[in-house]
């Protein structure tokens, strides 16, 4: 005994007394804070974190500031668990559908407008959910040249593009229009030429 008040530098009256002595009201009050922060948190599926834990310890009638709740949580290792992020999949490559001779050959130049054009497929987040935007550009005059957008991903999206884009510019004969390997909805071929 005498060892350990010596190592932590404390005389034996005070550590004896520091044993005996009850525990604080605000110890007792964090003990039962923690208990309710971990059941409203395990009741959410660890999915709350500081904010919404204490709004929902003020709506049961328990008063703590926020601050208290956040250095509770942090103190004892409780946090919430991030949800993962779904990003759609616009492209899948692995696929054994036949796929057009690649005609441009990684050429990303054009003298002429409309003798090439590049389509793809983005995704933007909206509060209804995703959106998709299918768009042609030429590629001499880095201009969009025929766009759609869905809620979907199907054949519409693409071929009311291309549908758009041909009825505005009236291409010449042997246009190359290249577009990556293929959707996860339906794989397509990197590159055709319009028939002259």
């Amino acid at each position: 005994m005498r060892l350990m008040c010596r190592v932590l530098d404390v005389s034996p009256s005070g550590y004896y007394g520091w044993r005996s002595r009850p525990e604080s009201a605000r110890s007792v009050s964090n003990r039962q804070l923690l208990d309710d922060v971990r059941r409203i948190h395990a009741g959410h599926h660890r999915r709350y974190g500081a904010p919404r834990i204490h709004a929902t310890l003020r709506a049961e009638g328990r008063s703590a500031s926020r601050g208290r709740v956040e250095r509770l949580m942090r103190r004892h290792g409780i946090r919430a668990l991030a949800g993962r992020r779904f990003r759609p999949c616009t492209t899948d490559s692995r696929h054994d559908l036949p796929i057009a001779p690649n005609l441009l050959k990684q050429q990303f130049s054009a003298t002429l407008p409309n003798t090439v054009w590049l389509a793809d497929i983005t995704y933007l987040p909206t509060g209804q959910g995703w959106l998709y935007l299918a768009a042609v550009l030429d590629l001499a005059t880095r201009k969009i040249v025929g766009w759609s957008m869905r809620d979907h991903m199907r054949t519409e999206l693409t071929s009311a593009a291309l549908m758009m884009a041909t009825q505005r510019q009236r291409p010449v004969a042997a246009l190359i229009c290249h577009s990556d390997r293929g959707s996860k909805s339906r794989p397509r071929p990197i590159e055709s030429s319009l028939p002259t």
